[in-house]
């Protein structure tokens, strides 16, 4: 029965799959072809629909860099390609086969190649050599992820700030941290997006935006099912507070119990807001980001980027504390001095909230993290960083360019590459 369910699942998704593939390349048939020459920036981007919050963040940040040398995105996911045309992001190229990239790669002068995450298809893109390759992830945190080895595979990678830089030095052996890496600051708070869906009362607006489960106990930061359902009852209950609820997309993927828990908030939700119209409680799973961080009075958050992303607009926020104590916490930098919030503490959560907002102390610690985290945060600083970054290795590219002139150059387009199919 176990072997049927999985054949069955697998067939499902090869059938989706397929389906996708032959939309997308209809869709790309009906627009204007990418000109030959045009793309001086690509995103590689090889994920699918599922991943997509790693790229909208992204979009307006790569819109205003475009105006100054176009910016391309290389979906190798038909469903991620899919999305992608659905949405107001950069051009989209699609590109399923190691052929369809190395044919795409040729008819461009693509200088820097952009990676918004660690997918394991980067790899196919890293052959390419004579442009830069460089990580700028999505989003800024303390989590083992921000400082997994694979940091040594790109040629660069453009951190937040002093945290991130310290962070990498106590880990990456051998790695010169001052060379490669290029502080940027987070230029997507330059450009949060989307409307408030509930007008503004006298209400108190507490975020509450859990992770996903994860997929191994170091990584059991998700708190939906230790945390989420005591805080979100106590405070649809309080007729002086409003819900704004954002979960990660891929709650429950692993753990069933975990997306029934995730599934229960969303139906007290719903019944709060049938119980009493003026409430105004929010399950948010829409594309913008910004609103909910910049809006709300007080942010709860489980250890990810959403920490950082909350740090960076500098009002107060709290952090669920990991009940799996495998879970890898770095106390080394914010989680240090952070607001804690334990699970036996969430049915008390209208005290904790009220706590954190009179706590002067803990707002001055907050202005010192930030500046630690981020650097100045005045609007548009950040988005000039991101650009002066570009520009470096633009002129970096230009100097080692000047260098090859007349020497050979190897063939990249390797008839041993075996070229794989099109997502199944």
């Amino acid at each position: 029965m176990s072997d049927a369910k999985k054949a069955y699942r697998l067939l499902k998704r090869a059938l989706a799959s397929r389906t996708a593939v032959q939309r997308v390349r209809r869709r790309l048939a009906d627009r204007e072809p990418h000109p030959s020459g045009r793309y001086q920036i690509a995103v590689y981007f090889a994920d699918g629909a599922v991943n997509m919050y790693q790229m909208r963040q992204w979009y307006r940040p790569l819109a205003e860099l475009a105006k100054r040398w176009p910016v391309v995105v290389l979906a190798r996911s038909a469903t991620g390609a899919d999305r992608l045309l659905d949405e107001d992001g950069p051009p989209v190229a699609f590109v399923p086969t190691v052929r369809d990239l190395e044919q795409f790669v040729a008819s461009q002068d693509i200088r820097i190649v952009l990676y918004v995450n660690q997918n394991t298809r980067n790899f196919q893109m890293f052959r390419y050599g004579r442009r830069w390759h460089v990580f700028i992830n999505h989003g800024e945190s303390d989590k083992m992820y921000m400082t997994t080895n694979q940091y040594k595979a790109y040629d660069y990678a453009f951190v937040a700030g002093q945290a991130a830089r310290d962070r990498l030095a106590r880990t990456l052996w051998d790695w010169d941290i001052e060379r490669r890496t290029l502080e940027i600051g987070r230029p997507q708070a330059d450009h949060y997006s989307g409307t408030l869906p509930y007008t503004p009362d006298d209400r108190t607006v507490v975020l509450y935006a859990p992770t996903w489960e994860g997929d191994r106990p170091s990584a059991h930061y998700g708190s939906i099912a230790s945390h989420g359902e005591a805080l979100v009852g106590a405070l649809l209950a309080s007729s002086a507070h409003r819900v704004v609820y954002r979960p990660h997309p891929r709650s429950g993927v692993v753990d069933d119990a975990y997306g029934a828990a995730h599934r229960r908030i969303v139906a007290a939700i719903t019944a709060a807001n049938a119980a009493d119209p003026a409430a105004q409680h929010v399950y948010d799973n829409g594309p913008d980001l910004g609103w909910q961080l910049a809006a709300a009075d007080v942010a709860i958050v489980d250890i990810s980027a959403m920490v950082y992303d909350r740090l960076a607009v500098g009002k107060p926020l709290m952090i669920t504390r990991p009940v799996d104590d495998r879970a890898s916490i770095d106390t080394n930098g914010y989680l240090s001095d952070c607001e804690w919030l334990e699970a036996d503490a969430a049915s008390d959560i209208i005290a904790e909230v009220e706590r954190v907002r009179a706590d002067e102390g803990a707002v001055a610690r907050l202005r010192m993290w930030v500046q630690h985290y981020f650097g100045d945060t005045t609007p548009g600083v950040a988005t000039a960083k991101f650009h002066g970054a570009i520009e470096e290795l633009m002129r970096r590219w230009d100097r080692w360019q000047a260098h090859e002139i007349g020497a050979v150059r190897p063939d990249e387009d390797d008839d041993d590459e075996e070229a794989d199919e099109e997502e199944l």
